[in-house]
């Protein structure tokens, strides 16, 4: 092993004493020997943290050669000052900085990697505050530069959150506040709500606040636009106490404040913003308002504080965008039962107006989405806007007409699966309960009388409730049967069949179902009457009442939309549902 590595390894260990030995008794000038990175023993004791070597060895040099050997940097350039912040050896680092101070190699602290990092970039990176305000106080300098993706100490501080360093950055003028992708510290600020920032910021440099304001990242979002996006009220008043004119902002993308905060449903950032600036843009460069984004973003909330009684946006309920749309036509589109009727409960909304692509009202817009045509949501929307004008009542038959015989030609192109679809199902259910109640009819409730004269009859033949066992579990059968044989009848690909198959299927497996659980009542009372009366009274109310709950509980939706509507509106579709 020759004198380097004897010295690499001593540096690796800590063993101060064996470097004196080796600068003792074989040269001095091997201290300042380079690993193939270029890395010198300094550089190897700073990433394994040894104190006490490091300071022996820039002790035991003379002044010219310790300068040196801290001034040299490896092949990733770092300094040994550089490579211990990054090794995590912030104690040390101190140690180093006294005595970069010490002979005079201020200039040498500046020093970035091949990252373009600076010390500084590291210290607030890794969380040492303490150390990066040392640095600071040292030199200044090191906060005006950028390391190769643009990111300042600034900004690294702000993302950090660390107030004691962006404090003392902010004292110096000339401190860089630019981030990655085209981030700047504001934007950093903004996104983690740091308010205190904001707040120094526009105190100490208002017009840099300004500038900054107005930066866009790579996503052409500038800190303005991002405090719509994150809903950043205080920051926003912030802001608009600063310059006012902030609040009237529009991205290159075309969107004001109000249309972002609109996107994201932000209620509490558009108040704000409108009590400092109530005529803020409202319309991004397509013509669509915030109330448009508000309905196709489904952010009711958004919707209900635009159409309030004494809002400031109440003159967007009828605007139409580029395209001739209301924000009517575009909850309808939606089929979104909820917003129309929210849209349509304000007393100014325009139901007659038509767009520019169809020359068609609101309602027409249930016509490019047919396949909804046979859900509840559709159905209510027709509902809703007949209630609300009932001159609209042509519109909906004409567009129901329309509709039908689109979905009645589209369907015909796939008969054959929908015939599949339809009836594998009933058909097994119809099978099984015709199965139980044929089973039922030869193990009767009671069993068979075995005496002279009347062998082989059911012992309870003459009571009335056997007499209803026998009547229900026959429904039971011949209604599923009935069923079964529809099913049959579908598979022979007949679509005029298949129009009207869906209705009577589920009626009478309706009525199949009923029978078979008034069939199981009446049997279990036959049994039980004689000897658990009121529990056998119980089963048969129960059995009564659990088809029609059923029954109540499937048809429900559509029950309430009949309800809830005085006058009756006759749907093509809503059997279909």
């Amino acid at each position: 092993m020759d004198e380097f590595e004897r010295l690499l390894k001593a540096a690796i260990e800590g063993k101060a004493e064996e470097m004196e030995r080796l600068a003792d008794e074989v040269n001095p000038e091997v201290l300042c020997g380079t690993t193939e990175e270029g890395n010198t023993c300094l550089h190897i004791a700073s990433i394994c943290g040894h104190m006490d070597f490091c300071t022996k060895l820039l002790t035991r040099l003379p002044s010219v050669s310790s300068s040196s050997l801290l001034s040299v940097t490896n092949k990733d350039g770092e300094t040994p000052l550089l490579i211990a912040v990054k090794s995590g050896r912030a104690s040390l680092a101190l140690g180093l900085l006294e005595k970069y101070s010490k002979h005079r190699l201020n200039q040498d602290i500046l020093k970035q990697d091949r990252h373009g990092c600076n010390v500084l970039h590291h210290a607030i990176r890794n969380g040492y505050e303490d150390l990066a305000l040392r640095l600071i106080d040292q030199q200044p300098a090191l906060s005006e530069s950028r390391n190769n993706r643009q990111e300042s100490p600034m900004f690294i501080a702000v993302l950090k959150g660390f107030e004691r360093v962006y404090v003392k950055l902010l004292n110096n003028e000339k401190s860089e506040y630019s981030g990655a992708m085209g981030y700047n510290a504001l934007h950093a600020a903004v996104k983690y709500g740091n308010e205190d920032f904001v707040e120094k910021l526009v105190n100490k440099h208002s017009e840099k606040a300004k500038n900054l304001a107005r930066q866009e990242d790579r996503k052409r979002d500038c800190p303005m636009q991002l405090t719509a996006h994150f809903n950043r009220d205080k920051i926003l008043q912030i802001m608009l106490k600063c310059d006012r004119s902030l609040g009237y902002a529009i991205s290159t993308n075309g969107n004001p404040l109000l249309f972002t905060a609109a996107s994201r449903g932000h209620v509490a950032f558009a108040r704000a913003l409108l009590e400092h600036c109530p005529d803020a843009p409202y319309r991004n460069n397509k013509g669509r308002t915030c109330l448009h984004e508000a309905v196709d973003k489904d952010k009711k909330e958004f919707v209900q504080f635009i159409l309030e009684k004494n809002s400031k946006l109440l003159k967007l309920v009828n605007m139409l965008d580029n395209d001739g749309d209301s924000a009517l036509h575009l909850a309808v589109k939606r089929s979104d039962p909820k917003m129309v009727s929210a849209l349509l409960d304000h007393p100014d909304i325009d139901i007659t107006a038509v767009n520019n692509t169809y020359t068609s009202t609101a309602i027409w817009k249930l016509y490019e989405f047919e396949d909804y045509a046979k859900t509840i949501n559709w159905n209510q929307i027709c509902w809703l806007i007949l209630n609300a004008d009932p001159r609209a009542e042509t519109d909906i038959y004409n567009l129901q007409e329309e509709i039908r015989n689109k979905v009645i030609d589209a369907s015909r192109k796939d008969a054959k699966s929908l015939i599949e679809t339809y009836t594998g199902n009933t058909s097994l259910v119809a099978i099984l309960i015709a199965t139980i109640t044929f089973a039922a009819a030869f193990t009767l409730p009671g069993g068979y009388s075995s005496d002279a004269g009347s062998e082989g009859l059911p012992i309870m033949a003459r009571k009335l409730a056997f007499q209803a066992f026998l009547i229900f579990d026959t429904l039971a059968m011949c209604s599923s049967l009935a069923v079964a044989f529809i099913c049959v009848i579908a598979r022979w690909m007949d679509f005029e069949f298949l129009l009207h198959y869906r209705f009577f299927t589920k009626k009478l497996m309706w009525f199949a179902y009923m029978a078979t659980t008034l069939s199981f009542a009446t049997g279990l009372y036959t049994v039980l009457a004689n000897r658990l009366h009121w529990l056998a009274i119980a089963i048969c109310v129960l059995s009564v009442l659990l088809p029609i709950l059923t029954m109540l509980i499937g048809e429900w939706p559509i029950l309430k939309i009949k309800l809830r509507y005085s006058k009756p509106f006759n749907s093509n579709f809503l059997d279909m549902v």
